[in-house]
């Protein structure tokens, strides 16, 4: 279902540090104790990995969660699973000019509103569109030298993007079909929404030179943007501590209510409460689930506190750079012998306990797309008796140490982010692995784009952060020709079905064919899912009482932020 509205949540884009010292939200008065200035702190649970999140080392949720209020996007999922349009932006909602590919190329158009401006002052125009289309190609596109896209598939099936003034007409390939048009330039795109084309001239630099749009590309990357396209600027700050935003003076929307808006990077969770008491933040929506968080703030009088089953999947993945890893029977030996069911029970089943195992990788147990493709696998099950049997019909010999031909398999190193979840996780694999033979080294990160982008790493944990759009994930994560697909699984077949999801006629036909290549991919254990992990979310009432948490977006609560405000 599609609604119109007017949206103010303006922001940033789509898959995620330290206790830091900061300017604090004040003494919970309803001023923000600052001589009547409406500040708030909000807390970011990782460090963003670059200033924008195009790229693989920037493409996480902390990096998008980082941009709310900053970049302006076409459309996004309401809480409610609800399609909006975003007409802050739009003069109209976007117009499918034709979806029958043998009757021509697949083409719609995007007209943004007269009124739409960046922070400087520049109107917003059809060349946005097309400049943030080229900078989100894969580099064999030939628009971008030195671009290294996450997820590139919408962008590079569309052959042309034609501009008149505020105008942009998307024609893709001869052949190509994307069911889920709208989402290019929308708040779930590798983006976040647009980009500004004009800094690029204001730099030196012409789009439509590879080389001078990948230097463009690399200081959008780099640089702490000193502008704007929705309700808030980025005034102040850093990767590493925080970001300070206070109001753009040239948005051209409803006013934003508040003064000044401080997004901390913290990992540590075990400071949350304490913060929350103190008044020295306001809220967070994490991006994993912490148990003793929740007990700690839910009986707060101040204090809402949601937990449900969120977007964002734990999955443990293997690195197929590593020539060991590259047998498969090892690989469903490893996948084996962990137990999935115990992670998911000793993190989350006293706090949690209607959890339920992912076992699809794209849809939901709830979807009219699922096939449960582990009913009949042992991976997941942690049985060990199942796992030496697999490795000893490969030649392997089991014993304290795995060898295969008198060499030691492993040591492998074991790596996730450090949160109370994944370091709960990571032990609990090394001990079952340890049950065939293998040691297992843990090693955190507080940089998890940039270790999954170096792929430095055996074995890894961590989420994708997903949203109601489904067709351009299979691509991304396992085929061979996605920035994302970390540790370099490949297979003919399921590429040529993922090309096939992400350009298939319709919704019916995409779903079919993930399902197809899943029923590939999952026995060749590469990827082993855990759960949809729950998210939860807390926020002061007493300041904040219209703040509310978005599941269906990357942005989680910050999804609105333009309409944040200070209870009277």
């Amino acid at each position: 279902m599609f609604k119109r509205r007017k949206t103010l949540a303006l922001a940033a884009a789509a898959t995620s540090a330290v206790m830091v010292a900061s300017g604090c939200a004040g003494d919970g008065g309803g001023d923000g104790g600052n001589g009547g200035a409406k500040e708030v702190t909000w807390v970011i649970n990782s460090l963003p990995g670059d200033w924008q999140a195009i790229s693989v080392a920037g493409g996480s949720v902390y990096t998008v969660q980082m941009l709310s209020g900053v970049l302006p996007y076409t459309g996004q999922w309401q809480p409610d699973a609800t399609y909006e349009f975003n007409m802050d932006y739009l003069a109209e909602e976007p117009q499918l000019v034709n979806d029958d590919v043998d009757e021509g190329p697949f083409e719609w158009t995007v007209t943004l509103a007269d009124d739409a401006v960046w922070s400087d002052g520049e109107p917003m125009t059809g060349e946005d569109l097309r400049v943030s289309w080229m900078l989100g190609t894969s580099p064999d596109e030939g628009y971008c030298t030195g671009c290294d896209p996450r997820s590139s598939a919408n962008n590079d099936k569309v052959e042309s993007i034609e501009v008149d003034g505020k105008t942009a007409t998307v024609q893709l390939k001869e052949g190509q079909a994307n069911p889920e048009w709208m989402g290019l330039f929308d708040a779930h795109n590798q983006a976040g929404g647009f980009l500004p084309a004009h800094l690029a001239e204001e730099n030196g630099w012409d789009v439509d030179d590879a080389d001078d749009l990948g230097e463009y590309y690399s200081w959008l990357h780099g640089e702490r943007p000193e502008w704007s396209g929705g309700p808030y600027l980025i005034v102040d700050g850093d990767l590493e501590n925080e970001v300070v935003k206070e109001p753009n003076e040239n948005w051209f929307g409803d006013e934003p209510k508040l003064d000044r808006i401080t997004m901390m990077f913290n990992t540590d969770e075990g400071t949350f409460a304490n913060a929350f008491v103190n008044g020295e933040i306001d809220g967070a929506n994490p991006a994993q689930y912490s148990e003793d968080v929740i007990l700690e703030i839910q009986d707060l009088p101040n204090a809402e506190v949601t937990v449900a089953e969120g977007a964002t999947w734990e999955h443990i993945d293997l690195n197929l750079a590593n020539e060991q890893l590259q047998d498969v029977e090892l690989r469903r030996a490893i996948f084996t012998a962990i137990d999935r069911d115990d992670i998911a029970n000793r993190n989350f089943g006293a706090g949690y306990p209607d959890y339920e195992l992912k076992n699809n990788h794209t849809f939901g147990s709830d979807s009219e797309y699922y096939v449960d493709h582990y009913a009949d696998e042992p991976l997941g099950t942690g049985d060990i008796e199942e796992a030496t049997s697999i490795l000893e019909d490969a030649g392997y010999e089991v014993g304290d140490t795995l060898t295969l031909d008198g060499e030691e398999i492993g040591p492998f190193r074991l790596r996730s982010t450090d949160t109370a979840i994944r370091n709960t996780s990571v032990q609990l694999i090394q001990a079952q692995l340890a049950e065939i033979g293998i040691t297992a080294n843990i090693d955190m990160t507080d940089d998890l784009g940039g270790m999954l982008g170096a792929a430095e790493y055996d074995i890894v944990q961590f989420g994708w952060s997903g949203s109601p759009y489904f067709t351009a994930t299979p691509y991304q994560q396992w085929n061979s020709g996605s920035g994302s697909n970390f540790g370099g699984y490949s297979n003919d077949e399921v590429d040529e079905l993922t090309e096939g999801v992400d350009n298939a006629p319709d919704l019916d036909t995409a779903a079919d064919l993930a399902n197809q290549a899943m029923a590939i991919h999952v026995p060749e254990a590469y990827v082993l899912p855990i759960m949809a992990e729950p998210n939860y979310f807390f926020v002061n009432t007493d300041r904040l009482p219209d703040v509310h948490d978005n599941l269906q977006s990357s942005y989680r609560a910050t999804y609105n932020i333009g309409e944040w405000d200070l209870a009277d």
